[in-house]
């Protein structure tokens, strides 16, 4: 599981270190993609695999899936991560994310999603209170 926050920089290549506890979890290859709320989104390659299938088979006659699908496989690069841990974040990514060299990474129990610090911050600030008002509708019945 993804679970955690963390800050590491964007060097001037584009290039983010990933947390180092999640690095055994992506060895097999990454997927990036633009993710919700201006973030992007790291899925392990198989997990990846498992949502874009799921999102493949929708019915392509319903124009909100074929958008959804077609967003999805045209916003996602492959990456492995080099010896130190990092991925090279593409100019589109870093534009859509508005990454600046303040990122914050952030478990999504299934992924990671990569936030610009201060949008991250701004995010939590406008939602606190909805997570701690969560009610068991809005949470599916979890708890």
């Amino acid at each position: 599981m993804f679970l955690g926050t963390y800050t590491p920089k964007l060097d001037d290549k584009g290039r983010l270190t990933l947390p180092a506890k999640f690095r055994d979890a992506l060895a097999g290859g990454l997927m990036v993609t633009k993710g919700q709320d201006h973030s992007l989104a790291v899925y392990p390659r198989e997990e990846f695999t498992a949502l874009a299938r799921k999102a493949a088979a929708a019915s392509r006659s319903d124009p909100e899936a074929r958008a959804f699908v077609r967003g999805l496989a045209a916003g996602t690069d492959e990456q492995h991560a080099d010896a130190q841990g990092r991925i090279t974040l593409s100019a589109d990514h870093r534009r859509y994310a508005g990454l600046s060299k303040d990122c914050v990474v952030i478990g999504s129990v299934d992924f990671l999603e990569i936030w610009d610090a201060q949008a991250w911050q701004t995010y939590v600030e406008a939602n606190e209170e909805n997570y701690s008002q969560a009610t068991g509708v809005a949470l599916g019945e979890i708890v």
